[in-house]
């Protein structure tokens, strides 16, 4: 490959990376969707044709979620197109749309509603092997995070707008336990704590 060539594949990723971690489209400031996508909680796979990069599915529920990812061809010649996704045990299914990437081009699907729905047997927490298949007979082996949709992911699901999933997980944090203080009732056997910390023996002044 030409210098000019590895100086352009090189600005290409770089615009791609950058696209990856820009915010969604919102109204108004600091919204959640504002927020950067944050690829590092994604997984990538390198060792094909095809990077997949930042992987993870976003769901809002049990059983139902929306895949996010960039995909980067690294043909400096011909163009792939992603057509399928699935998982090595049918713990998922999804119908993908055909995405022709060009050469060296870069598909984005964690750009608003470009994301791919997906529904089967798994919960925020869970780790998906996924298989991305490629016209030029390329499949590509993934391990997927499943994460809930809030936070920095918060926006991204849209498979679950329609009702499919279950129980709506809650993005709310807990509340915190209380902590008396010096000369506040704590609940019978609650031993209080007295102000600068846990009890110390007393000095010894001789």
């Amino acid at each position: 490959m030409r210098p000019t060539m590895l100086i352009r594949r090189k600005l290409a990723l770089a615009t791609s990376a950058l696209a990856l971690a820009l915010p969604l489209t919102s109204c108004g400031f600091d919204y959640a969707t504002d927020r950067p996508y944050t690829p590092a909680a994604g997984a990538n796979e390198r060792d094909a044709r095809v990077d997949v990069l930042g992987a993870a599915i976003v769901a809002s529920a049990d059983g139902a979620g929306t895949f996010i990812a960039g995909l980067a061809n690294n043909s400096a010649s011909e163009a792939v197109t992603w057509e399928t996704l699935d998982s090595d045990d049918g713990q998922l299914s999804a119908d993908v749309d055909a995405r022709e990437i060009p050469p060296l081009g870069f598909e984005n699907l964690s750009q608003e509603g470009n994301g791919v729905a997906v529904t089967g047997d798994f919960a925020a927490g869970d780790y998906l092997a996924l298989r991305l298949g490629f016209d030029n007979g390329t499949t590509v082996a993934i391990k997927v995070p499943v994460v809930t949709n809030c936070d920095e992911f918060e926006g991204f699901d849209h498979a679950t707008e329609d009702g499919d999933g279950g129980e709506t997980y809650d993005c709310e944090p807990l509340e915190p336990v209380r902590d008396y203080g010096p000369g506040e009732e704590g609940l019978e056997g609650d031993e209080l704590v007295p102000e600068g910390g846990a009890e110390s023996e007393p000095e010894n002044t001789q």
